[in-house]
């Protein structure tokens, strides 16, 4: 017999707790229209910080290296994906920016996990990918300032994109925003 109350099986568990497996039952019928909503509003949003001429990394916009490959591959009913990455140039910046989205917008969040309802971002290069030396975080890309956002789908469209505008204007006035 195993201990169920200790260790990894107690953290990670055999079975799913009866409550958790009743509310992910309820919730999987749905997953497809969220997940669609996530990934259009993820594309939207990325076509227009490429127009305020920021730094954006998303795959489904034509110039990303990889666009043509999931173009080929992907589901065309649900786009490209709800993550996206836009590139602040320096850590401050970044931090400013998700400083601003989080408490003067409302915008999103910062965390580090990227699965929720909300908008979630996270500066990479001082987060998920701190164990990384500076080498290796060149060679992947990853910028003192790159700002990881899974795009959340509550509120409106246009709602959150006036929140995110917003917050770049403040970036503007302050003198920090790095544009391409």
């Amino acid at each position: 017999m195993m201990d169920l109350h200790q260790g990894s099986l107690m953290l990670l568990g055999p079975t799913m707790n009866a409550k958790v497996a009743f509310e992910l039952s309820e919730r999987i019928p749905h997953l497809g229209l969220r997940m669609k909503e996530h990934c259009h509003r993820a594309m939207v949003y990325a076509q227009r910080m490429k127009k305020m001429g920021l730094k954006v990394i998303y795959p489904g916009l034509d110039d990303h290296p990889q666009h043509e490959l999931l173009k080929a591959i992907g589901n065309k009913d649900y786009g490209y994906g709800g993550l996206l990455c836009l590139d602040m140039g320096t850590e401050e910046r970044a931090n400013r920016l998700m400083n601003l989205l989080q408490n003067c917008t409302q915008f999103g969040f910062m965390a580090v996990s990227l699965g929720y309802y909300e908008t979630l971002m996270s500066c990479s290069g001082s987060s998920t990918s701190s164990e990384m030396n500076d080498e290796e975080k060149a060679l992947a890309g990853i910028s003192p300032g790159l700002v990881r956002m899974s795009i959340g789908y509550i509120g409106t469209l246009e709602q959150r994109w006036s929140q995110f505008e917003k917050a770049i204007s403040r970036m503007q006035e302050s003198g920090l925003l790095n544009k391409k």
